[in-house]
């Protein structure tokens, strides 16, 4: 057997060993939600079509849970209400599974091909470890939207903005008008000085609302008047599931979570997001400015639900590849290295479900906002790549030269290049259930 073939086969055997592997860890760490919130969305869609009710006024039977996205939401999901149950589950999870392959093979191509590694192969083991990650795992067992939405964003910076199309803003816009917290990227686009794609995401964001608007005048009325300012619809601030920095406020004091500390806190991450947010858009670094921006959503959101945190994905991404591009055996590439294995084993380790029941003391402390720790060191440690404008994401990019990233000046790094070596389960049975 020639050599290329016998590697070949050693690959299949260790994508199908590590299949094998990964879902046995599934089969003992995966919590079964019956897809929940897809229930929901379906049950709300079924009885606004079929039995002629408002969406916001459903309730799932015996909780007291319903539809919590704007009417362009209901729009998108209309054609559900036609469809079986099984078909609905079979769309839903066939849909995530779709667009993270996508999505992570646009981030994973430039690593594969500068390191020389088999693209099919770095796909397939990138797919499994994504399989055992645990806000992807909610994500499918709820029934969520969350990389659908990932990925319309990523379709903006990693596809559209970087060859200048003019319809870069519009996915960033629709993921927005479907649910309200992607509108950070809107954000992320005017603090970069990127005016066009701004003010187009903006228009995709009002176009969408307006046309469900006119064709769902009660629904919409209902939904910007009346349901958005339903705080109860939303869920407990203190749970553990939320890893947000409101979270943490509200857990040191589930009574009386203090808003200024929050509001404090929130101020003081905004500003460094948008200090390093503008530095890895100087030099051309897309896909960091994606993966601080899913970073900081998922801090200053006032509810982060384990699910959201798939927007931690293009980080870790981006830690493996700043790690291959590190000189072998630097201090820099072990660093880096070590960082994403600890983020990525603590983020499929169900933690912080330790302290469900009891958040108190240092260790409720540090050992319930787990993911919240790893967010915020995202933000603050994540190089910026020099070397991307040369490599746009994708498979047609050139190779990237190796080598050390290094930040814009005062910009943080995560260590100092070694000098001596050459050139991102909400529920549990019986736990709150919120939708979102």
């Amino acid at each position: 057997m020639a050599q290329g073939a016998r590697r070949t086969a050693w690959q299949v055997v260790g994508v199908v060993a590590l299949a094998v592997a990964v879902t046995a860890f599934l089969s003992v760490a995966a919590v079964r939600h019956g897809f929940f919130d897809l229930k929901v969305y379906y049950g709300a869609l079924t009885f606004w079509v079929h039995d002629h009710g408002e969406i916001y006024d459903y309730l799932k039977p015996g909780t007291q849970y319903g539809f919590t996205y704007p009417p362009f939401a209901a729009l998108v999901m209309l054609p559900m209400a036609y469809l079986p149950w099984p078909a609905a589950i079979t769309v839903s999870v066939a849909a995530s599974v779709v667009v993270s392959a996508v999505l992570i093979r646009w981030l994973l191509d430039p690593v594969a091909r500068r390191a020389g590694w088999t693209r099919w192969f770095t796909l397939a083991v990138a797919l499994c470890l994504a399989a055992a990650f645990e806000p992807m795992r909610e994500t499918v067992n709820f029934g969520q939207v969350n990389m659908l939405l990932l990925f319309l964003v990523a379709v903006d910076l990693l596809r559209l903005l970087p060859a200048g199309s003019r319809w870069a803003g519009v996915g960033i816009g629709l993921a927005a008008a479907i649910k309200l917290t992607p509108a950070i990227f809107v954000v992320y686009l005017l603090v970069t000085r990127r005016w066009r794609a701004a003010f187009t995401s903006m228009a995709a964001a009002v176009g969408a609302t307006l046309l469900a608007a006119a064709l769902f005048p009660d629904a919409s009325r209902e939904f910007w008047t009346t349901a958005l300012w339903n705080t109860g619809r939303v869920g407990e601030l203190a749970f553990v599931s939320n890893q947000s920095l409101r979270g943490v406020v509200a857990r040191l004091d589930p009574e009386d979570p203090s808003t200024l500390a929050w509001l404090v806190l929130v101020l003081a991450t905004v500003a460094l997001w948008v200090r390093r947010s503008r530095a890895a858009v100087a030099v051309g670094d897309e896909a960091t400015g994606l993966a601080l921006t899913g970073a900081v959503m998922c801090l200053v959101s006032p509810v982060t639900w384990v699910h959201h945190l798939v927007w931690l994905i293009p980080a870790l991404i981006l830690l493996v590849d700043n790690a291959v591009a590190a000189p072998p055996g630097s201090r820099r590439r072990r660093a880096l290295a070590a960082f994403a294995a600890l983020a990525y084993a603590l983020l499929i380790s169900r933690i912080v479900w330790a302290w469900e029941k009891d958040f108190t003391g240092v260790d409720g402390f540090l050992g319930s906002n787990t993911y919240v720790w790893i967010s915020l060191a995202l933000l603050v440690l994540l190089p910026i790549r020099p070397w991307a404008r040369a490599a746009p994401a994708g498979p047609s990019g050139p190779v990237e030269p190796a080598g050390s990233a290094v930040e814009p000046a005062g910009v943080p790094q995560l260590v100092e290049p070694d000098r001596g070596t050459p050139a991102g389960e909400r529920h549990r049975v019986g736990a709150p259930l919120t939708v979102g």
